[in-house]
């Protein structure tokens, strides 16, 4: 009986838990819902969704996989839009980071008030490199690159998180980051300016870039790494969101009516998607995000048009990514301790 008792306990606790999540989730979409509605109207946000179903209809599968992966938002956004809708990429990567300082910022704040495990100062030292990076690659990189070369970019950016993703499941992980010396600063920061840099170019890439460097480099597990991620994405997709808008004015009106068709799917489907992710094994979410890389992969190859430019940059690309992935994943610098925390699930 006292077993019995004590099982019934835990088991009311969890629905507790469970209760309060799901309370949180609707409020931040009751709150976002409420401020959309009274700055549009209710007939004129309507219309909205309508003139845009296509847009808000990829946003529902977008937002999930933004909330609940590390692959970002924007490896939905960015590939549909540029494939198969035809827009320009420089006007997918500002809705990408318009909606994702919406979307991914629910997430977070999810993340937050459900108490799902992040490595805060991670978080911290590569937001300081991050919003030095996407202003580099805004102003200097993304105007000068051709468009191709930037879907290809972001098709092989993403294969490298693929093979990261292959080699580092059977290791034993850490729960955070052991040491924070200089050194584990500057990993962060400068983790922070390469990934700000690629998403200046496509809308998204610190967080598939951090997802790497604590995965293999560090050797925390997905399950903290993927909303350590998220959060991440959300403050660099904020801070290029506030460039794009008072710095660089290409904020347009079609991707701002895309932006406002796909605000009232993004604030329900990220923070869904980081609660639902925190309750998977990790050699789950890594199979998950796989299968979307293969996806793009696929697609790129199908639809991109190979010109010895693209060749040559792609081959560049992935060169660069393998070698660093493979030193990352080949040191033991930051490899798992008898005595520290351990995490095989």
């Amino acid at each position: 009986m006292p077993a019995k008792s004590k099982l019934l306990k835990l088991i009311k606790i969890q629905q507790r838990l469970s209760a309060s999540k799901q309370t949180a989730v609707v409020t931040i979409a009751i709150a976002v819902w409420t401020a959309w509605l009274t700055m549009l109207g209710v007939q004129e946000a309507i219309s909205y969704i309508i003139s845009n179903w296509e847009i808000a209809l990829t946003m529902v599968f977008g937002s999930m996989i933004a909330g609940g992966t590390s692959v970002g938002g924007g490896a939905v956004a960015f590939p549909v839009f540029t494939k198969l809708l035809h827009m320009a990429p420089h006007d997918a990567k500002v809705f990408s980071l318009a909606i994702q300082s919406v979307g991914m910022g629910s997430a977070s704040l999810a993340i937050w008030v459900t108490g799902i495990k992040v490595d805060w100062r991670a978080i911290f030292w590569t937001s300081i490199g991050g919003v030095l990076g996407i202003f580099m690659g805004l102003a200097f990189l993304a105007p000068f690159l051709p468009l191709d070369v930037i879907k290809m970019f972001f098709t092989m950016m993403l294969s490298s998180l693929a093979v990261s993703l292959l080699v580092s499941g059977a290791r034993e992980c850490n729960l955070t980051v052991g040491d924070w010396s200089f050194r584990e600063r500057g990993i962060f920061i400068l983790t922070g300016i390469v990934g700000g840099i690629m998403s200046g170019l496509v809308g998204n890439g610190i967080d598939i870039f951090a997802f790497s460097v604590m995965v293999l480099l560090f050797r925390i597990s997905e399950k903290i790494a993927t909303p350590t991620s998220v959060v991440m994405m959300a403050i660099n997709a904020i801070a290029g969101f506030v460039l794009e808008v008072f710095v660089f004015e290409d904020f347009t009106e079609p991707v701002r009516s895309y932006w406002l068709a796909a605000i009232p799917i993004v604030v329900v489907g990220a923070p869904l998607g980081a609660m639902f992710c925190s309750l998977l094994r990790r050699e789950t979410i890594a199979n998950i995000l796989i299968g979307l890389i293969a996806i793009e992969m696929i697609t790129s190859f199908l639809l991109i048009p190979l010109r010895p430019v693209v060749l040559y940059f792609s081959l560049t690309t992935v060169i660069l990514f393998s070698s660093l992935n493979y030193w990352m994943y080949r040191t033991k610098i930051y490899a798992v301790k008898d005595v520290g925390k351990k995490d095989n699930d």
